[in-house]
């Protein structure tokens, strides 16, 4: 049976943590201070959708698609990332709180984070060639065997990155976080 087609739709303060979002391929819509949390979103398709302002903490996506979507201010808790369906992810954060979240082994070339906490994520052998982490908290992130490759480090802080563990040729970093790349070797940098 094919999904409901929905596109140029509005949602503005929906509890769909109590009132389940109908199943259905969501095209350019927008989604403003909804509550999903706990809630399920298994099997939807978001294509150029926005959530800003949402709750989606513990919130389940399975076979989920997210192409060209948008999180702005959005809490994010916990969420399993390699859960969704990831052909033609394309997801972009902005200020958003995705402690406790995964991106295990996803492929997520050129991934942006801006403003994000990423407070104890898994990024265990994930691909995130040519990301970028502007401004980020990446206290207790896990990267291990993760692609680093060209990615942007510049402006967060927190992470511990070891680079024997990791592929991070030509990432950048600057000098007042690079202890986040020795502190494995257990050395004093004054």
């Amino acid at each position: 049976m094919q999904q409901p087609f929905i596109i140029d739709k509005t949602y503005t303060k929906e509890k769909f943590n109590l009132n389940k979002l109908n199943r259905a391929e969501y095209e350019n819509c927008h989604f403003i201070e909804c509550n999903f949390e706990n809630g399920m979103l298994d099997n939807q398709n978001f294509m150029e959708c926005t959530f800003v302002d949402c709750n989606l903490s513990s919130t389940t996506i399975t076979n989920t698609i997210f192409k060209e979507v948008e999180f702005k201010n959005c809490k994010m808790l916990g969420l399993k990332f390699e859960t969704c369906n990831t052909f033609l992810i394309n997801i972009l954060f902005i200020n958003c709180n995705l402690n406790f979240s995964s991106f295990y082994g996803l492929t997520l070339k050129q991934q942006k984070f801006t403003d994000c906490s990423l407070k104890e994520v898994e990024f265990a052998n994930t691909n995130l060639n040519q990301a970028k982490f502007e401004n980020c908290d990446l206290k207790n992130a896990n990267f291990e065997r993760t692609n680093l490759e060209k990615s942007n480090f510049i402006t967060s802080y927190n992470f511990i990155i070891n680079p024997e563990r990791n592929k991070i040729k030509k990432a950048k970093f600057s000098k007042e976080n690079i202890k986040g790349l020795l502190y494995a070797y257990d050395i004093t940098i004054e």
